[in-house]
């Protein structure tokens, strides 16, 4: 599933915490919604997967998407 229909199906809250943290790792809940809403896939699209620090990170083609996304350049 890639980022833009994975998008609409998370939580308000998960999509307004990706947008206010775009770029750090993703906390547990954050990692539990994305994987509840794709049934436990990930994409190499916009999954980088665990980063040297632990912590679980978006592809930069992801980040940059999701500030697309907070600055409403139309990519829904």
């Amino acid at each position: 599933m890639d980022l833009p229909q994975l998008w609409p199906l998370l939580p308000t809250s998960t999509r307004s915490w990706l947008v206010d943290h775009n770029g750090e790792a993703l906390p547990d809940d954050i990692v539990a919604d994305i994987l509840g809403v794709t049934g436990n896939q990930t994409s190499p699209q916009w999954w980088a997967g665990t980063s040297t620090d632990g912590g679980t990170q978006l592809t930069d083609e992801a980040v940059d998407w999701i500030e697309s996304v907070a600055n409403d350049e139309g990519l829904l």
